[in-house]
């Protein structure tokens, strides 16, 4: 379990001191709930969610302890180094949206063609509950060839998971390699 402290201030200061001292900087929110301003450790937190098996994952802040799910972050531009990171609280039978991530599997005919797979949107936001929240989607792209491409349209259905992105836009493409 990821255990974090919770900030006093909210300052640039006292941010500052804290991101030196090896802290991320998170706000940890939910439905119906208040907010946190929290700070993890940043090693256990990338740590942490490299090896959760599942989109949420456990924290403890305070005295508190409940399941997030990473909604967004923010990374410096030049060094990469995380800055800010956004966690939902996964309220079991609540309605809301979510980040999934896209996983292709398979060998596509048009790497053969000399093409590349194209992943154009690396996670996808649907509207669930946490109960029913896939851990990717899975996409079989061995059937594809150079110019193809797989639209949320051409998604298989998931039970009680809805795509709130436009049925047109493309998930992922075999492109020709230059």
């Amino acid at each position: 379990m990821l255990e974090g402290i919770v900030r006093e201030s909210t300052g640039k200061k006292s941010t500052k001191a804290l991101r030196r001292d090896g802290y991320l900087i998170a706000n940890i929110y939910g439905k119906g709930l208040e907010n946190i301003n929290a700070a993890f450790k940043e090693n256990e937190y990338i740590r942490t969610v490299r090896k959760k098996d599942t989109l949420a994952f456990p924290v403890k802040v305070g005295d508190k302890e409940m399941e997030v799910v990473v909604q967004e972050y923010e990374s410096h531009p030049v060094t990469g180094k995380l800055l800010h990171v956004d966690l939902m609280v996964a309220q079991p039978g609540v309605v809301t949206h979510y980040m999934v991530p896209v996983q292709a599997v398979g060998e596509a005919k048009g790497l053969k063609n000399k093409g590349l797979v194209n992943i154009n949107k690396r996670r996808l936001r649907v509207k669930a509950k946490i109960e029913d929240l896939p851990k990717a989607i899975v996409i079989d792209v061995t059937d594809l060839d150079v110019g193809d491409a797989v639209l949320i349209r051409d998604l298989a259905e998931t039970a009680n998971v809805q795509f709130t992105d436009a049925d047109r836009v493309a998930v992922l493409s075999i492109i020709k390699a230059k």
